[in-house]
């Protein structure tokens, strides 16, 4: 039995509940370099949904600054900490409304008007686009938890980024398309 425990043990390797704290907390700042990261991978998911580019998509999804307001509002949850939950959700919100403006001065602007396969890509979700978020969440939390960095948090950022349905909702707004948005 004590096998199978030391299989499945997810204390051994975690990091104190400061440099967790303090982890979430930087990766959840919307000021300064976050804000330009996300503006620049709003920029970049934005260009490649244009050109149909999976490769540019993916590296938007890889910078985006996104999944730290996720982050911060999950750990709230899970912490039962409310006001942070609060705070978190606001800056969540922030990001979200600056990347579907950005988006939409994006496209609005672009030569490039007609709708591409990824952007069609990203307007019918399904039940499996919420498993996937629900098995990356999972993974992403106990990757955010642990002493040494991984490669879980960008994995986790490409299934199940937000950046790319977010421009495509630009796209929506900026071509009066609502199907899109």
């Amino acid at each position: 039995m004590n096998r199978w425990n030391n299989l499945i043990d997810l204390k051994g390797d975690s990091a104190s509940m400061e440099v967790i704290n303090q982890r979430i907390l930087s990766d959840a700042t919307i000021e300064g370099t976050n804000l330009i990261v996300l503006v620049m991978a709003i920029m970049i998911a934005c260009i490649g949904l244009n050109l149909n580019s999976v490769a540019v998509i993916i590296g938007a999804m890889l910078i985006s600054p996104l999944m730290g307001g996720i982050v911060a509002t999950g750990y709230g949850m899970a912490t039962y900490d409310v006001p942070f939950i609060r705070k978190s959700l606001i800056k969540l919100s922030f990001q979200v409304g600056l990347a579907v403006l950005t988006a939409s001065i994006y496209f609005l602007l672009s030569p490039l008007t007609s709708p591409t396969d990824e952007m069609l890509a990203r307007t019918t979700p399904t039940i499996w686009d919420v498993l996937v978020a629900l098995c990356g969440g999972i993974a992403g939390a106990v990757g955010n938890t642990r002493k040494e960095k991984s490669n879980v948090i960008p994995g986790v950022a490409i299934a199940t980024a937000l950046m790319p349905p977010l421009c495509t909702a630009g796209y929506g707004l900026a071509s009066g398309n609502h199907t899109f948005f």
